[in-house]
C-alpha cells in the first residue's frame, strides 16, 4: 500500500502543472525573464528560506528518534549554509549584499505563507508539520527535474538555477522527507490524516502565490 506522501503528490500533481505553466517559471526555462522579475523572486525567496531554517529546526524539536532530529538539524544547516549562499551570490549579481536583502520586507504573499508554516509547526503534530514543509522541497525539485530534461537556458544565471533544483541530491533530500512524513503519518486516524492532507495542499496553494506575487 503506497504511502501518505504518494497520495499527497498525486493531489499535488494539477498543483506541480500550474507552477510549470507560471509565466515566471517558463522565464526561467526559456532564459528570457525579465531579471527585474527574478530579482524580485530573489529577495523575497531569501526571506522565506530564513524562516524555511527555523521550520527545519522547529521540526527537529518534535522528531520521536534521534536519526530524525539529526537529518532535520542538518537540513536547517545545509539551507542556511548552502542554498542561502546560492541566494546571496545571485543577488550580489543583481548589486544586492546581504544588507539589503536583510533590510527588504516581506511580500504579502511571503509573510502568509511562512505565517502558515511556522504557526503549523508551532501548533500542529510531527506529521502534519512534515506535511506543510514537503511541497517546497518536493515542488522545486520536480520543477528543476522537469525543466533540465527539456533542455537549459543559455542565460548563466537561470541555468543554474534550474541545475541546483534538478540536482539528484536535491531529490534525494526531498525523497527522505517523504518518507519521514509516511513513517509518521503510519497508522494516524483518519482526521490527522486529512490534517497533513489539508496542510499540503494550503502550502502548495502558498507556492502557486509566492509566484504570482
Amino acid at each position: 500500500m503506497a504511502g501518505l506522501s504518494q497520495r499527497l503528490f498525486a493531489l499535488g500533481r494539477p498543483h506541480l502543472e500550474r507552477q510549470l505553466s507560471h509565466p515566471t517559471v517558463r522565464g526561467i526555462a526559456a532564459g528570457d525573464l525579465e531579471p527585474a522579475r527574478f530579482r524580485a523572486w530573489l529577495i523575497q525567496d531569501y526571506l522565506f528560506l530564513l524562516d524555511y531554517v527555523r521550520l527545519f529546526a522547529l521540526a527537529a524539536a518534535r522528531a520521536p528518534d534521534s536519526d530524525s532530529m539529526g537529518r532535520l538539524v542538518d537540513l536547517a544547516h545545509a539551507t542556511f549554509h548552502q542554498e542561502l549562499s546560492l541566494h546571496r551570490g545571485y543577488a550580489a549579481e543583481f548589486g544586492l549584499s546581504e544588507a539589503d536583502l536583510d533590510g527588504v520586507e516581506k511580500s504579502p504573499a511571503c509573510a502568509a505563507y511562512t505565517d502558515f508554516l511556522l504557526r503549523t509547526a508551532a501548533t500542529a503534530e510531527f506529521a502534519e508539520v512534515l506535511a506543510a514543509l514537503l511541497p517546497c522541497m518536493w515542488g522545486y525539485s520536480e520543477l528543476g527535474r522537469t525543466l533540465v530534461t527539456a533542455g537549459l537556458p543559455a542565460e548563466g544565471r537561470y541555468r543554474r538555477w534550474i541545475q541546483t533544483y534538478a540536482d539528484p541530491e536535491f531529490a534525494a533530500l526531498a525523497g527522505w522527507c517523504a518518507d519521514l512524513l509516511d513513517r509518521a503519518a503510519d497508522g494516524l486516524p483518519a482526521a490527522r490524516l486529512a490534517a497533513c492532507e489539508r496542510a499540503f495542499l494550503t502550502s502548495l496553494g502558498h507556492e502557486l502565490a509566492f509566484w504570482d506575487a
